[in-house]
């Protein structure tokens, strides 16, 4: 396994990062259970989740099972950089959702609860909220740091002018501010690169991205859909809507010698700032193959041959102006 730092703090984790959306609703405790300690035997050290994965408001599902898996002891929470996110909805009732100081000590407690432990490596704003002011969620995440029940605070589907904001009102504490951005990113969906990505290099965040596979489509889809989001009739039009790429990518994964899944992931591995992609498998086959990603070397004329088939974004303002 490969480890890097997270952003500019001293935290290390794996380059690949176990996501947990599917323990639940698609993967039963017993397997989830499976897939975690193959994760661990196989070197990933980093796990992320959410109060609301699950799907059942406010029961943290997922927690819960992550949790039961901790219950089992062998070192299994010592080794893991765990990251859970808040903000969705947890109920009906003011202040148990979004972010604010109230609702942060509600949500953290809550998922400390159902995951059997008394700290949270990385908690994440699971989206940006405006009406909070920064002096307001910084001083909460200060109170949690102090007490020691939050150790960094990430970010995810922020703006690159939010991370901006929230490092400056950070940094006017004294405190360490973002380590992290989670956000969509993949070959077919570039759009962070005008902003976010220059952003998050230039204020020291590492970034994580979900859905690195675009849903699957860039698990190489075009000889057959099974199961999953690629069966949905939204990922059956977008694939109708962008086949001439699809089959480029293939094709060109073919001449590799490589599965479509792998290259996807060994590109982003090569993207600046990214950190560890989501990996979020559904069967332990799912996730051995993934590690086959860690090992692709893509070469200057590979990588300039996926900008054709994928083409990307040049930094703003340069892309759209002089």
């Amino acid at each position: 396994m490969q480890y890097t730092n997270l952003g500019r703090s001293g935290l290390k984790v794996s380059r690949l990062c176990l996501g947990t959306m599917n323990f639940g609703p698609e993967t039963t405790e017993q397997d989830s259970f499976a897939i975690m300690d193959r994760a661990l035997e196989l070197g990933i050290n980093f796990f992320d989740t959410a109060n609301v994965y699950g799907w059942k408001i406010g029961e943290g599902i997922t927690e819960q099972i992550i949790g039961r898996w901790f219950a089992q002891g062998g070192g299994r929470r010592e080794k893991v950089v765990l990251a859970t996110k808040f903000y969705g909805d947890m109920g009906e009732w003011p202040n148990v959702s979004r972010v604010n100081a109230l609702a942060m000590r509600k949500a953290v407690e809550a998922s400390l609860t159902r995951m059997k432990t008394d700290y949270i490596d990385l908690y994440q704003m699971h989206h940006i909220w405006r009406e909070a002011p920064w002096d307001e969620i910084w001083e909460a995440y200060e109170t949690l740091v102090r007490q020691g029940k939050v150790i960094y605070a990430g970010s995810s589907n922020f703006a690159g002018w939010h991370i901006a904001k929230a490092q400056g009102a950070a940094k006017s504490r004294n405190f360490l501010g973002l380590i992290s951005e989670q956000s969509k990113y993949s070959l077919a969906d570039r759009m962070v690169e005008l902003e976010l990505l220059p952003a998050c290099e230039d204020f020291g965040l590492g970034v994580i991205p979900w859905s690195p596979l675009a849903g699957g489509l860039l698990a190489g889809v075009t000889k057959g859909i099974q199961g999953g989001r690629r069966a949905g009739d939204w990922a059956q039009n977008r694939i109708e809507s962008i086949r001439p790429q699809l089959e480029k990518w293939e094709a060109f994964c073919d001449e590799m010698g490589e599965q479509p899944a792998d290259v996807a992931l060994a590109w982003l591995l090569t993207r600046p700032a990214v950190a560890a992609p989501i990996i979020g498998p559904r069967t332990m086959d799912q996730l051995n193959g993934s590690l086959r990603a860690l090992e692709i070397q893509l070469s200057a004329e590979q990588l300039a041959k996926i900008d054709e088939i994928w083409p990307g974004y040049k930094t703003a303002p340069e892309h759209y102006a002089w």
